[in-house]
């Protein structure tokens, strides 16, 4: 039991480093784009989605998956031994990282004109493409050296080079689109094109992601050269011989990352073809002028709040990859049974109330960050905020399949998800005429989809099932008496005083009710409160009160 505890421990504190710095992230990547689209306003934002979708789609194809890959690669030659192979493996994904990355960087930038125009639907959306083509090269090479140190099990040096770059791309995205938003509304009024400094203020933005990425590489960069010193003492320990050459190791980072890097397609294929499809469709039925307004609520407003609960998924899943390999190569299945087990409990616990929360606050919460359009994306959140809970357990499945060595399996289930959700948008938005609100339900389904595929694809592969009463049940049952007390107090406290104060007091009284909700109903236990600091004082002190006994 001890080591039990210590195992999932180590893989809860390694989450919980990239979980915090992803958290931080986004709540730096929501404080930028409130201003931002009171900057740009919805209709820049649904400029700087169409030109971001694509970039995001570009980014997978050359560098996304490459921590994930190489991390799983780096985490194999460590558990065996092999320093020499294990550096081999870096220099080659360096390589790599080279090629792949300035390939597409060059082509980005050269159609960009296309890509805008013909693909995504929105041709004022060049200028924004054009200034991100540099950026994915710069991503390459820093994907590298955060999926090098997560291998060896270093998880705070992406953190700081995470929060490094979110920080800068603030500071320049939100000046620069300030700057050019101004220059382009004069250059806008002489060419009679009102809509020309909301795309030029949208490229201004992308200009920060371009800094950041730079400021995070250059980071990683210190942080290798700095513990270059150890990296080679321990080579030198390494007596095996490495007759892998560079070709071989290219082609081994490309068999580990191509699965990978298609399986994180179908995930974000689906933006671009739900903004290629709908803004085509709205096109076709004389909706054009509302096309970017709609995108640009759905984007910046709906899609960035479910995005931040969804952030401890995404850690849980890069630390559990090359956690899980490592118990694989040994054989040691109890353990990678216990680590699956603890990452999708500790998400669950965080994601389930996330959820609710979202949907009974999500109006006054949208009404203190942003400008324009509220009642629309509250009422997406209202019912599509149960996405947190799916796209949470399909990210942590598809991590657990690849630290199983089943790296194709997540790739075919997400392409059967994605056909499914686009058969369900085009059925919503040419029959049933749903608009906007379709895409929304069509993100829901592919989630849904996806989980229930890996969830059984799991089972087969490891003979594994979720325990249900501690990890779903009771937090939901948590959950929605918390959203009873929240919805309550934040209903009358609005009555009498500000809305805001109503919200952070309802928000309060939220994580007590659902924390003290879960412990007296036994959905935390002495082994879940061990993996958290002061876990066992807590413990001992409810056990004095009589929650828990002996």
């Amino acid at each position: 039991m001890a080591e039990k505890k210590r195992i999932a421990k180590g893989l809860v504190v390694q989450g919980s480093i990239l979980a915090i710095a992803g958290i931080l992230c986004r709540i730096i990547g929501i404080a930028r784009r409130v201003p931002l689209t009171n900057i740009i306003g919805d209709i820049g934002n649904g400029y700087y989605a169409a030109a971001y979708e694509f970039y995001s789609i570009i980014l997978i194809l050359s560098s996304y998956s490459l921590p994930s890959a190489v991390s799983k690669l780096i985490a194999q030659r460590q558990t065996r031994g092999q320093y020499k192979k294990m550096q081999k493996v870096f220099k080659g994904a360096l390589l790599f990282a080279v090629i792949s990355g300035g390939i597409f960087s060059l082509v980005v930038f050269i159609f960009a004109d296309f890509f805008a125009t013909t693909v995504m639907g929105e041709a004022m959306s060049t200028m924004a493409m054009r200034v991100l083509a540099p950026t994915i090269f710069v991503v390459a090479l820093m994907a590298v050296f955060r999926g090098y140190f997560q291998g060896l099990g270093v998880m705070h040096f992406t953190a700081a080079s995470q929060i490094l770059e979110q920080i800068i791309l603030v500071i320049v995205s939100l000046s620069a689109a300030k700057i050019l938003f101004g220059v382009g509304t004069k250059y806008g009024n002489l060419m009679m094109n009102e809509n020309y400094a909301s795309a030029l203020g949208a490229a201004g933005a992308t200009i920060g992601c371009g800094v950041g990425a730079l400021c995070g590489l250059l980071l990683m960069i210190y942080f290798y050269m700095h513990n270059k010193r150890a990296i080679d003492k321990r080579i030198l320990t390494d007596t095996s011989k490495n007759k892998d050459t560079f070709l071989d190791v290219l082609i081994l980072i490309a068999r580990t990352a191509i699965p990978m890097i298609l399986c994180s397609v179908m995930y974000n294929i689906c933006g671009v073809i739900d903004q290629s499809v709908f803004n085509h469709h709205m096109i076709k039925i004389g909706e054009e002028s509302v096309k970017s307004f709609y995108w640009g609520v759905y984007s910046g407003k709906y899609k960035l709040m479910i995005t931040l609960p969804i952030a401890l998924a995404n850690a849980m899943c890069s630390a559990i990859i090359p956690s899980l390999t490592g118990s694989i190569e040994n054989k040691d299945y109890v353990s990678a049974r216990s680590k699956m087990a603890t990452v999708i409990r500790v998400t669950m616990i965080i994601s389930i109330p996330a959820a609710f929360g979202l949907a009974i606050l999500g109006k006054p919460i949208i009404s203190l960050l942003f400008k324009g359009e509220i009642d629309l994306a509250a009422i997406m959140l209202a019912y599509g905020s149960i996405s947190v809970i799916f796209f949470s357990l399909s990210t942590l499945g598809n991590g657990i399949l690849q630290g199983l060595n089943k790296l194709k399996t997540p790739v075919l289930n997400s392409l059967i998800a994605f056909v499914l959700h686009f058969l369900a948008l085009l059925l919503m938005l040419k029959v049933f005429k749903w608009g906007i609100h379709s895409v929304v339900i069509a993100n829901l389904l592919f989630a849904v989809f996806v989980s229930v595929l890996n969830h059984l694809a799991i089972y087969r592969t490891i003979a594994y099932k979720q325990e249900l009463k501690q990890t779903f049940l009771i937090p939901l049952i948590s959950s929605v008496i918390m959203g009873v007390f929240t919805f309550l107090t934040y209903f009358l406290i609005s009555k009498l005083t500000d809305f805001r104060i109503a919200l952070f007091i309802a928000m309060f009284i939220a994580v007590i009710v659902y924390f003290t909700a879960l412990v007296l109903l036994k959905g935390i236990n002495e082994y879940d409160l061990s993996l958290i600091p002061f876990g066992s004082k807590i413990y001992s002190l409810l056990r004095k009160i009589g929650i828990y006994k002996d």
